[in-house]
């Protein structure tokens, strides 16, 4: 079974926002764009909408799918669309995250992301 997730490409000056995954989950310490599971019933648009509210508390308009991938975990599957995002509404809270960081996409290549994260940093578009 393949989870359908979603995540965020929120820019600001030239950069986008990482954030690093707490301890207990799964890719712990890694960063990642934010987002999160789709929920039945859920379009992937109201789902990213949803995950940034209760793990940043922003509120976000939700624009073009910018990549996606499909990448196979020890213990499951996901398939990760990258959405662009623009903040309407509030600054990034970390409500789940223990960091989060502005970044290049030079400065991203150098860190350490979850896998699928680092896929879809290699198909951005560009430029970007």
């Amino acid at each position: 079974m393949t989870l359908e997730v979603v995540a965020a490409c929120i820019r600001r000056n030239g950069r986008f926002l990482l954030c690093r995954r707490p301890e207990g989950k799964n890719c712990a310490g890694m960063w990642e764009f934010v987002g999160g599971k789709i929920e039945p019933g859920e379009s992937p648009e109201q789902a990213l909408a949803r995950e940034l509210r209760e793990e940043l508390a922003v509120d976000v308009s939700v624009g073009a799918a910018l990549a996606d991938t499909v990448h196979i975990y020890p213990a499951y599957q996901v398939h990760l669309i990258l959405f662009q995002a623009q903040l309407r509404k509030g600054e990034p809270v970390l409500l789940e995250h223990t960091e989060a960081r502005w970044v290049t996409c030079a400065e991203a290549a150098g860190m350490a992301l979850c896998p699928a994260d680092r896929e879809l940093l290699e198909k951005l578009p560009e430029p970007f």
